[in-house]
């Protein structure tokens, strides 16, 4: 049985968020993406409190495709250390799933 994740980070920009949805969408890395925005962050970073805008990005895919995904977005974000954080979809309507499924399936 396949396990599914949805997966966020976020972005300082829109367009960033986007241009991130659509490379792993593209690479089917990620079944869909959705941008959500702004919102406001509130952290601790390098020992810093800090408040600021972010763009939110969230997609599905599957749990053996997660550690490529990871990579992608790490490789292609604009900041050194993003938050990268899936957890898992414990339940979904059955055609949903498998359109993720299917939508994630490597392309021979």
């Amino acid at each position: 049985m396949t396990s599914y994740v949805q997966v966020s980070t976020a972005t300082p920009a829109r367009e960033e968020a986007v241009t991130l949805a659509q490379g792993a969408v593209k690479a089917r890395l990620a079944a869909g993406s959705q941008v959500i925005g702004p919102v406001t962050s509130v952290f601790w970073h390098l020992g810093e409190f800090g408040e600021g805008e972010e763009w939110r990005l969230l997609l599905t895919t599957t749990t053996e495709r997660y550690p490529e995904l990871e990579r992608y977005l790490l490789d292609a974000h604009s900041w050194d250390n993003p938050e990268v954080i899936a957890v898992p979809i414990v339940h979904g309507a059955s055609r949903c799933l498998e359109w993720i499924t299917h939508s994630v399936a490597p392309k021979d």
